[in-house]
């Protein structure tokens, strides 16, 4: 006789979600910590008395952090065993590697993320020196990307922080949270991990002793605070495009771009133009959020969306 929980799943399965497995929350959370204090610990391996930018330091943890992030996948795997969760697509899949819809993705996220960000591009523009022949010049030249690559800090930066973090905490994660959680809670929740790993950086400052103490708390506060924002940024988009190439993109922009000088803007010869286009990027990606990351460009439904146990509105168009 056929068990009626096989049965049950079996339906599901074929409307594309499941009823999850009473363990699945603990086990979820559980998985999302493991693989946050591995991620931060392996940091922390190597014995050093340099500080993080330096760059014997920076190719160790490279080295470190690659591993993980290597390994990272076993985690949803032995995540899936031990649920007994069956995914409709490969595992690889739902972590969002995958060809449908994937110029969409290279180039929708990334031009949503330069919008918000039109001040600072508007401000950067004015204040660079180039023209506009001379950044597409160097842009082309492949001596300036040499350098780049030779350049510890921008590989970490640009390159491999914003790759590693992005299949550790979004791909790997929200496989794992969503069908607890369903996908709209975990945009949230699993920002919260990714912000906690950055409190690694109190222990260097308060090690080399940069700043007070009261500073270097509130310094930890705002990289949390900004870091949960991004992570909910970057998960929203994962979610409703279903790729880890769109949030991998936006995270090494804004790596690139850093947090708006707003102080500055407010200061600026041209501060009515720098302020007004703050002010419309803001409002112009408010107003192309959704219709840029329509799940219909991408693929539907989006292999994460079908861990769901019930639809949700950022899975639909």
């Amino acid at each position: 006789m056929v068990d009626e929980e096989e049965l049950l799943r079996a339906e599901e399965l074929s409307n594309g979600h499941f009823v999850p497995p009473a363990n699945v929350c603990g086990l979820s959370v559980l998985s999302c910590l493991l693989l946050a204090s591995s991620y931060v610990g392996s940091l922390y391996v190597w014995r050093s008395d340099l500080p993080r930018d330096h760059p014997a330091v920076i190719k160790r943890r490279f080295t470190s952090v690659l591993i993980i992030s290597g390994l990272s996948p076993l985690f949803v795997w032995i995540w899936k065993e031990l649920t007994g969760i069956r995914m409709v697509s490969p595992l690889l899949v739902v972590m969002g590697f995958r060809f449908e819809g994937l110029i969409p993705a290279i180039v929708l996220p990334l031009v949503l993320t330069m919008i918000l960000f039109l001040g600072p591009l508007t401000q950067l523009a004015m204040d660079c020196p180039w023209t506009l022949m001379d950044g597409i010049r160097i842009a082309f030249d492949p001596w300036f990307w040499t350098l780049c690559f030779s350049d510890m800090r921008w590989l970490r930066n640009q390159v491999v922080a914003p790759l590693t973090e992005e299949l550790v905490f979004r791909a790997c994660m929200l496989p794992m949270l969503v069908p607890c959680a369903g996908p709209s809670t975990a945009i949230f929740t699993c920002p919260l991990f990714f912000g906690m790993a950055h409190f690694h950086h109190v222990i260097e400052s308060l090690r080399f002793r940069r700043g007070s103490l009261s500073g270097i708390f509130f310094s930890a506060a705002f990289q949390f605070s900004y870091a949960a924002v991004f992570g909910a940024y970057a998960a929203f988009i994962f979610v409703r495009t279903g790729h880890l190439v769109g949030p991998v993109l936006c995270h090494s922009f804004c790596n690139y771009m850093g947090f708006p000088a707003i102080s500055s803007a407010l200061e600026h010869p041209h501060r009515l133009t720098v302020l007004s286009s703050y002010l419309l990027g803001v409002l112009l990606f408010l107003l192309l959020l959704f219709p840029l990351t329509d799940p219909s460009y991408y693929g539907l439904p989006t292999p994460v969306c079908a861990l769901a146990a019930s639809s949700s509105s950022l899975c639909l168009p």
